[in-house]
């Protein structure tokens, strides 16, 4: 049997070329040589070559006319998860030539492209006769594809990746449905090929109903383009674009609309943004940013992410172990109703380095940060206050900033934790076109503090881990009268991160300053069956009153509010909840956040209720719930339900549904959305929304369930 195989490689190894003739094997349960010197296996055989795999019952090899003559059923696999079934087949000696018939294409284990006949030339095209095309699976009892594509002529470019159709016929269900005389399709191995992609149907209760077709533009391996084009029946005619750029060191994205509609008639419309990322020498890192938008309601109307701020910034940064490094320079524009780009900082640049490092024989670990701050405001006035926010419309702001700090931890020996901990801090301002703070200020700033925790730890046999930690932190910090006007720090967050902190405010122009005690008490338990719950409450008591805080944030007076937080993470489940209240349980603000992450149902809650602070520019209380959830009605059908409800206005402020459905050939979507809410630029509007992705050509969604079959 040996000695079969030997001569069968090398009879078969002549007919191949010689840098390969090392590399065919033949594998089968019965070989012969005939007297006309054509060569026979029988029997589960098996030839490899170059990567490819044959398998057929009965092989014959014809010497003379270097041919070989397969009796099925056949087998031929490329090795990059495409393969060719058939039951007879005639083809050349290195597999790269030949006729097959009653043969089936599959390319990459998604679409199958049966025909009568299967020619293979040059090893690269594949050319079909009379082909049935589908990703779709079919059953014995039930024939007929969710959707195929049928063809006189299929030729399959292996090099380029692309499907040409001669005639295609489109039918679902059976029922043909489309025409097209000629049809390109890329394969599903292809990732970016030019050519149309996917249309939608969206209908929009101010621009009407259109339909939404990308064509998609390949510029070489490393850009692209794609233009949408979108033909609405209220007369909206808009065209969106993409564009991508890779480089060897990053790369940029530009994305936007032009439209012409009836809206705001003789207006042209639009909206532009353009991001990117470079790595720079010596780690540097550069980000750029850059919006742009016709009128505050062209985000709404064609329904680009909702955002009542375009930020445009130009940032070059490294960040290090025990460094970090920043320069920005960042431009601000508002569509939010009520506000005055005129009147607020629409250029902003800043500069930072910061370093941590130890102290040596002082011990403990320290930082020192420089910073530069600028910003300016487009008005020109200096006294007056227009829009009423206690700021005179025109001032504009240079600063200079170092920072230095300083803590050491201390183990004693029952067990506590001892820390004591310092910062100090100087600040040079130049204030311009405000009457009330207009010249240079300087500003020094110092506090010390001494910190004691006591962890109680306890593990049970059962591998559960509780531990309770009391804390005090005692601060003293400078307290004399600031006279820079609070710009960067207007909004305080009271939380569990900054519960023991040495200042609160979130910016650089105001500091935390006087006599305080930080109480807090936090409870972890950590089970080993694969859930954590975690409790921390607290609250601020001062020596004095200094009036630094507003009533929303829970830090005035001197008691603040009580701070209570806690989270729950399990496998599927993860629940968060912040509350602050006085000590009559008043609520001044509570934030809820759930996540549920099942089988077949998902769902994400949040609320979050905030009471009025006019010092926070919030007239009126915050009383708002959202709601996302998900539900797999069956294998293939899921169904949608978001919401938004705003408690103090007793109205929904959006509410959306969906639907979609995805087995192995086919996702189709539909969505339905209403938004309640109405300003000035715009008004409620109502989205329908449906695509659908015959899955398996190119494209890059993934395909869900196969159809099960019945017996």
């Amino acid at each position: 049997m040996l000695r079969a195989l030997g001569l069968i490689a090398l009879l078969l190894g002549s007919a191949l070329p010689a840098q390969a003739q090392d590399k065919a094997t033949l594998i089968a349960d019965a070989l012969r040589i005939n007297g006309d010197n054509t060569l026979v296996a029988d029997g589960h055989v098996e030839i490899f070559y170059k990567g490819q795999k044959l398998t057929a019952d009965s092989i014959v090899y014809d010497q003379a006319n270097d041919r070989l003559i397969i009796d099925g059923p056949i087998v031929l696999t490329d090795g990059d998860g495409s393969f060719i079934l058939a039951s007879q087949a005639e083809m050349s000696a290195d597999m790269t030539e030949g006729v097959l018939t009653s043969a089936r294409l599959v390319l990459r284990q998604q679409l199958q492209l049966a025909a009568a006949e299967l020619r293979r030339v040059d090893g690269r095209y594949t050319a079909l006769q009379r082909v049935v095309a589908s990703s779709c699976k079919v059953c014995a009892g039930d024939p007929t594809p969710l959707w195929e594509l049928r063809a006189r002529r299929v030729v399959h470019d292996q090099a380029e990746q692309q499907l040409y159709f001669d005639r295609a016929q489109l039918r679902l269900a059976g029922v043909p449905v489309f025409y097209i005389p000629r049809l390109r399709m890329p394969d599903p191995s292809l990732k970016r090929a030019t050519g149309f992609l996917m249309p939608s149907l969206k209908t929009n209760s101010n621009i009407g109903t259109g339909l939404r077709l990308p064509y998609f533009i390949k510029l070489g391996d490393h850009r692209d383009l794609t233009l949408t084009p979108y033909l609405t029946t209220n007369g909206s005619r808009t065209v969106d674009l993409r564009y991508r750029q890779a480089f060897a060191t990053g790369g940029f994205e530009v994305t936007g609309g032009v439209s012409d509609d009836d809206l705001l008639p003789g207006k042209t419309r639009g909206y532009l943004l353009a991001t990117g990322q470079f790595a720079l020498p010596r780690d540097f890192k550069l980000d750029l940013r850059g919006e742009l938008i016709s009128d505050p309601a062209y985000l709404l109307d064609y329904g680009y992410p909702e955002v009542d701020r375009l930020e445009s910034r130009l940032e070059v940064s490294r960040v290090r172990r025990n460094e970090y490094i920043s320069g920005r320079l960042i431009g601000f524009h508002s569509i939010r109703e009520g506000e005055d780009n005129a009147t607020l900082p629409g250029l902003v640049g800043d500069l930072t380095w910061a370093r941590r490092f130890t102290l040596g024989p002082f011990g403990g670990a320290g930082g020192l940060q420089f910073q530069t701050h600028a910003h300016r405001r487009p008005s020109t006035e200096t006294v007056a206050d227009l829009n009423g926010d206690g700021i005179a419309d025109g001032r504009d702001m240079q600063r200079i900033s170092l920072n230095a700090d300083w803590r050491r931890n201390f183990l004693l020996q029952n067990g506590m934790e001892l820390a004591a901990l310092g910062e100090a801090a100087a600040d040079f301002y130049v204030i311009g076109q405000d009457a009330a703070y207009q010249g240079s200020k300087t500003r020094l700033h110092g506090a010390v503090a001494v910190e004691l925790r006591w962890p109680w730890v306890k593990a049970g046999a059962n591998g559960v881990s509780q531990t309770i930690e009391p804390v005090v932190q005692l601060v003293l910090a400078s307290k004399g009268g600031s006279t820079i006007p609070n710009e960067d720090s207007a909004l305080v967050e009271f939380d569990e991160a900054n519960l023991v902190a040495l200042s609160r405010f979130p910016g650089a122009d105001a500091v935390e300053n006087g006599l305080r005690a930080n109480l807090g008490v936090s409870y972890l338990r950590t089970d080993p069956n694969g859930w954590t719950l975690g409790v921390t409450a607290g609250r601020v008591v001062r020596a004095e009153d200094l009036r630094q805080f507003s009533a929303g944030s829970g830090l005035d007076g001197l008691t603040s509010d009580w701070m209570a937080a806690w989270q729950l993470d399990m496998d599927k489940l993860n629940i968060s909840n912040r509350m602050l209240f006085d000590d009559q349980f008043r609520i001044t603000k509570a934030e809820l956040q759930a996540g549920y992450t099942g089988a077949r149902f998902g769902l994400g809650l949040g609320y979050v209720h905030t009471v009025a602070d006019p010092a926070e520019n919030r007239l009126t209380p915050i009383s708002e719930l959202t709601l996302a959830s998900s539900y797999g009605l069956t294998q293939n059908w899921t169904g949608r339900v978001a919401s938004r409800y705003d408690f103090e206005a007793d109205r929904a402020a959006k509410a959306a549904v969906g639907l979609s459905f995805r087995n192995e050939c086919l996702l189709v979507d539909l969505s339905l959305s209403r938004r309640f809410t109405s300003s000035t630029s715009v008004k409620p509007t109502t989205d329908f929304g449906i695509s659908v992705e015959l899955l398996g050509f190119g494209g890059g969604s993934a395909p869900g369930p196969a159809r099960q079959c019945r017996r």
